[in-house]
């Protein structure tokens, strides 16, 4: 047996085997060094360079690449430094104090004329409802009142529709519909009304969890087929209804307000409406001082002796706050202000500026737009999709939805002359809800 090493003679080898090595080890050529670098380095593909150096294609190919590569590498770092030299601008950010236009106020009492014309069919649809409610609920109720406020006749028309063709269609009625077994011991059920194509080959059920919700909607829908048999241009000058009717005190800065400063149309739901600063162009609603003081203050009077109740549950009048020069979607854009209390609305303006082009698909002034608008008014999203929409009905339901403009040529829906409209209109609408529609193609936002 050896005798080991001492750990003093271990050390002393160690320092002389170390002392043959340099501090900095040089390399007998440049392919050596090469050869080691392409060998241990982290950059992808240089060993390639040197494994297939029997092979001068490879080798050839692999040095072109890295070539390549290194080249793109350094004229992305010349595209980032030119870019940071030019000092670019990726935020504008601007404050105005000056004053700004008040926005227009679309005010509506939610009380639709009861036309004479159509009040006969309309006392059959009353009636119709108070049968359904009772039938349904087992709870008999009274629609018609005698407070309800005198018809409005329209011009030129008969006196009612009694002896037109023109019937209810009783077999469109409310219907109740259970739910589906879920193993609950409580029983669920859903109120509806049953919609068919014009062979009667397909059908479904509208249908609500609500039995509020699925009366009104039925209602209108029958509500829609007598309205259409209204004449298309209705003169009601001579029955308008004052503004002291609904807006009991109307002051802006503190001034009073002027006949001028607001100009009234007629809703089919909502009944009576006023828009303030319609135009935006007087400078009496300049906006100078912000505060509750120095802007729009109204007494408005709200009355529940409603003409036709059941197009609205809600008491109140409806509210739309809108640009200037702007048709006022009610149905999409409102709120309500209940009676009896105070209430302070706070408006604060955004302005957004699309660029379009390479950002995204704006239009200036719909000019450009594959949809004519059938409304008179400036170009806005709402009114080119109620537009294209009702193209869209006229060309697959072969009639026009009620409460939107008619294109040339075109008639309103009722289901004595088409039969199927509410199947194909309930149908197309879910389409353009859940945005399968083409319509959100060809209408692209305003691009401020």
């Amino acid at each position: 047996s050896g005798i080991p090493p001492s750990p003093l003679m271990e050390q002393e080898w160690v320092n002389e085997e170390r002392g043959n090595e340099g501090l900095i080890e040089f390399y007998s050529s440049f392919k050596d060094m090469f050869e080691f670098f392409c060998k241990n380095t982290t950059i992808h593909g240089t060993i390639r360079l040197v494994c297939s150096s029997s092979n001068r294609m490879k080798t050839a190919f692999w040095t072109l690449l890295f070539l390549a590569s290194f080249g793109m590498l350094y004229w992305q770092f010349a595209l980032l430094f030119s870019q940071y030299w030019t000092y670019p601008v990726v935020m504008t950010m601007s404050m105005h104090s000056e004053p700004k236009m008040f926005p227009a106020i679309t005010l509506c009492n939610l009380d639709p004329y009861r036309f004479d014309l159509v009040s006969e069919k309309l006392a059959q649809l009353d009636q119709m409802t108070e049968e359904a409610i009772a039938n349904l609920y087992g709870h008999k109720t009274s629609i018609v009142s005698s407070r309800y406020k005198k018809d409005i006749s329209v011009k030129g028309g008969s006196a009612n529709l009694s002896s037109s063709s023109f019937q209810l269609n009783r077999h469109i009625s409310l219907v109740m519909l259970k739910e589906p077994d879920t193993g609950s011991k409580k029983k669920h059920f859903k109120v509806g009304f049953k919609l068919c194509n014009a062979t009667g080959g397909n059908c479904f059920y509208k249908a609500y969890s609500s039995g509020v919700d699925t009366i009104q909607e039925w209602y209108r829908f029958h509500y829609m087929n007598i309205m259409s048999q209204l004449p298309l241009i209705i003169n009601i000058s001579s029955h308008e209804e004052h503004i002291q009717n609904l807006v009991y005190s109307c002051q802006y800065d503190g001034e009073p307000c002027r006949e001028s400063d607001y100009i009234h149309f007629h809703h089919q739901v909502y009944g009576s409406c006023y828009t303030f600063n319609s135009k935006g162009t007087d400078l009496f609603w300049k906006a100078t001082k912000p505060g509750i003081s120095y802007g729009l203050s109204l007494i408005l009077k709200a009355d529940q002796n409603d003409r036709l109740p059941l197009l609205s549950t809600v008491a109140g009048v409806q509210v739309m706050i809108h640009n200037h020069n702007q048709t006022p979607f009610l149905e999409h854009e409102w709120f309500d202000i209940r009676p009896g209390i105070v209430t302070n609305i706070g408006i604060r303006q955004d302005e957004v500026h699309r660029l379009g082009g390479n950002y995204g698909k704006c239009t200036v002034d719909g000019e450009d737009v594959g949809v004519k608008l059938l409304y008179n008014s400036s170009y806005t999203l709402q009114a080119c999709l109620h537009s294209c929409f009702q193209d869209k009905m006229v060309e697959r339901c072969g009639c026009g939805y009620y409460y939107y403009p008619l294109p040339p040529g075109a008639e309103y829906c009722n289901y004595n002359k088409h039969p199927g409209w509410g199947h194909c209109f309930y149908q197309l609408y879910n389409r353009l809800a859940d945005h399968h529609l083409s319509c959100f193609a060809k209408c692209p936002k305003p691009c401020w």
